[in-house]
């Protein structure tokens, strides 16, 4: 996951007229796992399939270039091509056969359950396939949470039953707060929370600070990934034929 680089908080100097501001490189959400298991893929599918058209006999070849001719474009469009990118202005989301364009204006809600999805102010539902929601990295982040907080619960109580040894007490409330991501004084620095949610409260948080600006309006646009849909069709249809006619 890459973030953009950030404009300083120092006021810009005056511009001439006519001139454009910089554009910056948008924010983007991927999947590790779906980019390191779409590799695999890609790689398992090329060996199996180089070898068949290479040693096969009669049918086999075209059997095998028809089956990846199938399966490589569906595994690069469910792992490799999901992506979200933000920027000030937009939202753009780029799913296995679908790139949907939101500006902020247009976006009426970030939902998260058991997938997580955006709304458009016409209740239209786009799925984020780039975000997966993950149960056990949700899960997981509660139990640090938990731990966290039940540090932070054991440093108050070592710190007021003894007042006399304040800077031991305190020392021992900052080795637990560094071992446990605690901040200072013992309280926690901030709840855990899963990857994927942390991007949606990112996106939550731009679309509430840029929904009303002029440069966040205009219309929703989603454009069908036919370089994706059409190879995979044409595979289809040639593994059909060449089973139908064996």
């Amino acid at each position: 996951m890459t973030t953009p680089e950030h404009q300083p908080n120092d006021p810009e100097p005056t511009r001439p007229p006519g001139f454009a501001a910089p554009r910056y490189q948008d924010r983007v959400y991927r999947s590790p796992a779906a980019l390191v298991g779409g590799v695999l893929l890609l790689a398992l599918i090329g060996w199996l399939g180089i070898d068949a058209v290479v040693t096969g006999e009669g049918r086999t070849p075209w059997l095998a270039l028809a089956t990846m001719l199938l399966l490589v474009p569906l595994v690069v469009a469910y792992t490799l091509r999901p992506a979200v990118y933000v920027n000030d202005d937009r939202l753009r989301v780029r799913n296995p056969f679908r790139v949907i364009e939101l500006p902020w204006g247009q976006v009426a809600s970030l939902r998260s359950g058991f997938s997580n999805e955006v709304f458009d102010e016409s209740g239209t539902k786009y799925q984020l396939w780039a975000l997966p929601v993950s149960l056990r990295a949700r899960n997981k982040a509660v139990r640090a949470e938990t731990r966290a907080a039940a540090q932070a619960a054991r440093a108050a109580r070592a710190g007021s039953g003894s007042e006399g040894s304040g800077a031991g007490a305190g020392s021992g409330a900052r080795a637990s707060a560094g071992r446990g991501g605690l901040g200072p004084g013992g309280v926690p620095s901030g709840p855990k929370r899963a990857e994927s949610d942390r991007a949606m409260d990112e996106m939550r948080e731009m679309h509430e600070l840029r929904q009303s600006e002029e440069a966040a309006q205009g219309e929703v646009t989603v454009r069908w990934a036919y370089e994706i849909a059409g190879p995979a069709v044409v595979g289809a249809v040639l593994l059909a034929v060449l089973l139908g006619v064996g």
